[in-house]
């Protein structure tokens, strides 16, 4: 089968839908915490930014295992990473709620997020050798089975949550993940013909060239780019529960703004895809960059209950498509048979920091008593993500990819 038979392919498309499902389940991992951080607080006696640490570690493994898996993907494939990954995470939910202490406890959450990696960086590296005029798109669906994890999930079990507590729902989380990712996995043996990533791998070279920039170099922006607006955008993903609760709306209330929020990035996730197919990754960062900043801002302002659910799906519509826009110019610009660790790399920088922006943002509530100053210092770090995508593309050029490969 050539090279243009198989990229964009109806089996593209088909496997894609394979990936999402897999990803709205395996990345559930790095949100179950949020869903029980008041109950963890209260269990371990603990302040908010204490509180925080496991969210903080838990992150901290799904950085860690963006990069580690996806270069297990690049040598062993895509299927043997994430059965493993379904049966670590299984295993890291089941022995949390036997965790004889917090020190446990946040350990056990380093292994959760380790195995929720394989459904996000290593996933959208994988969906990606499938497909060329429409790459934008499929690795934003792709992307958006992370957001799904967090909205379905959360909202799904919340009664089980209610009246059986934190454990009965880690417990169910436990036996979902490997039931479901496991089957799903073994529809995702094939591999992407040789042809295939040769003609990829010919457009990324003509679009490196034409950027001016070394791999080395352009890696090393996107990681810059990707801890600043990951800690601006980890405020209100990862406090929004205990937000509300400090507002005496209710810990329910907060779970239903995260999937409303989380909902609206799926959205914004897929209508960015489209936007990078024509215009570019590097600009379409930019204009997801500029309207979460605008997002958090509003935050400030408008803190009562029906503000709050639309000043939160508007950041959900606003931010959803940023992480995978790195994925996306990664590999516009770079080796595909690079793909999985490249990939992994930027990923990380975004997932420190959604670690660190977590745990900062409950420091500066513990230290000022309020979250005023930690969505100022949000906005701050949006404004370093800008910096470096403006400084990208005046030094860089970049073209849109069907125009640079046209040239």
């Amino acid at each position: 089968m050539t090279a243009p038979t198989v990229l964009d392919s109806r089996y593209s498309w088909g496997r894609l839908g394979i990936t999402l499902a897999i990803g709205s389940v395996s990345s559930v991992g790095i949100w179950a915490f949020i869903a029980i951080l008041p109950a963890a607080q209260a269990e371990f006696g603990l302040g908010r930014g204490g509180a925080s640490i496991p969210y903080a570690v838990s992150m901290l493994g799904f950085a860690l295992g963006n990069l580690l898996v996806g270069r297990m993907v690049d040598r062993l494939g895509v299927v043997p990473s994430l059965i493993g990954a379904a049966c670590l995470l299984s295993a890291g939910f089941a022995l949390s709620t036997l965790a004889p202490s917090l020190a446990v406890f946040t350990l056990l959450h380093f292994a959760i997020g380790f195995g929720s990696a394989a459904g996000f960086g290593p996933l959208m590296a994988d969906v990606s050798h499938w497909f060329m005029r429409r790459r934008g798109i499929a690795v934003t669906v792709a992307a958006s089975g992370n957001y799904i994890a967090g909205a379905l999930w959360p909202w799904a079990l919340s009664g089980l949550l209610a009246e059986e507590g934190w454990r009965a729902f880690y417990l169910a989380l436990a036996v979902i993940v490997p039931a479901s990712v496991v089957p799903l996995a073994l529809l995702l043996r094939r591999r992407a013909p040789e042809e295939a990533m040769a003609a990829a791998g010919a457009k990324a070279a003509a679009n490196s060239m034409s950027a001016g920039l070394s791999p080395r170099s352009l890696q090393l922006l996107l990681c810059l780019a990707g801890l600043g607006c990951c800690m601006a955008m980890a405020m209100p993903q990862v406090h929004i529960v205990a937000y509300c609760v400090d507002l005496g709306f209710g810990p329910a209330v907060g779970a239903e703004m995260l999937s409303l929020m989380l909902m609206g990035g799926v959205v914004s996730r897929i209508a960015s895809g489209v936007l990078a197919d024509a215009i570019g990754g590097v600009r379409m960062l930019i204009v997801g960059s500029a309207l979460q900043c605008l997002a958090l801002l509003l935050y400030i302002p408008f803190d009562g209950l029906a503000s709050l659910y639309v000043v939160s799906l508007v950041f959900g519509l606003s931010q959803g498509g940023l992480v995978p826009a790195y994925a996306i110019i990664v590999r516009e610009y770079l080796p595909p048979a690079e793909a999985g660790a490249r990939v992994g790399v930027v990923i990380m920088s975004t997932i420190v920091g959604m670690a660190l922006g977590g745990w900062v943002s409950g420091w500066i509530y513990d230290l000022t008593g309020s979250y005023t100053l930690a969505f100022l210092n949000g906005v701050a770090w949006n404004v370093v993500n800008l910096a470096v995508a403006f400084a990208l593309i005046l030094r860089s050029r970049p073209r849109a990819p069907l125009r640079a490969a046209a040239a």
